[in-house]
Order: C-alpha cells, then sequence, then structure tokens
C-alpha cells in the first residue's frame, strides 16, 4: 500500500509497505528494518520468531522516547522479558501490524518524538 503524505526535508517517513518490505522516502527496504526519525539500518532479527532480549536492549544506545515493533500482516505480542531493558528506562514498546506501524511513526516523527520503528517481514 502506498502512502500519502507531505515530504518533509531531513525526516525519515514511510512511504509504502507491502508483504516484503516497506518504502523509506520511497526508497525500498525489504526484510527487517529500523528506522529513526534521521537514521534507517538493518535490523538482525529476520523473523518474529528469531527476537531476543539483546535485539531490544541494543537499542538503548538510540535513546528512543518510543519503540514501535511491526510484525507484518498480524500483529505479534513479544514476551516482556524480551524488552525488559527498555522497560526498565520507562521506554515504550507497541507492537502492531506494518501498516499501523507505518502510519503510527509518520505521525509521531512530524511530531519530533524519539520514536524507533522496528519493522520484521517473514
Amino acid at each position: 500500500m502506498k502512502l500519502h503524505q507531505s515530504k518533509i526535508k531531513n525526516m525519515n517517513q514511510f512511504t509504502g509497505y507491502d508483504d516484503s518490505g516497506v518504502k523509506v522516502n520511497d526508497e525500498r527496504f525489504e526484510g527487517s528494518v529500523m528506522v529513526l526519525p534521521n537514521e534507517v539500518h538493518a535490523w538482525r532479527p529476520a523473523s518474529f520468531a528469531e527476537l531476543q532480549a539483546d535485539d531490544f536492549a541494543a537499542l538503548l544506545e538510540f535513546e528512543p522516547e518510543l519503540v514501535l515493533l511491526g510484525t507484518g500482516s498480524k500483529i505479534q505480542f513479544p514476551h516482556p522479558q524480551l524488552y525488559a531493558a527498555l522497560s526498565s528506562k520507562l521506554i515504550g514498546v507497541d507492537a502492531m501490524d506494518t501498516g499501523a506501524l507505518c502510519r503510527t511513526f509518520n505521525v509521531l516523527a512530524f511530531e519530533d518524538r524519539r520514536v524507533l520503528a522496528l519493522v520484521l517481514h517473514s
């Protein structure tokens, strides 16, 4: 699905998504990806089943106030022990389908929030 919004210079926005990937500023990314308002990185787990506590603990270096976890076309909720390092620092983690993640990230980034999006596609 293609998303329509105003383009804002120097800020990442999701511009589309489908079952195999997402578009950030019209650039396509397949597989797992981490998106911040000003950065995009590959993310290690290739699937929801591969998530480990270290995957979430490593996010602390980015100092997010909220982490969005997109789990594909269906919502899957990780065990709270996996993201305990974030919770202990009062960083929220919200699991949702990828479409909701894209829309939510765009709104929060526009509001200048320290949001970090994690997209899983498999």
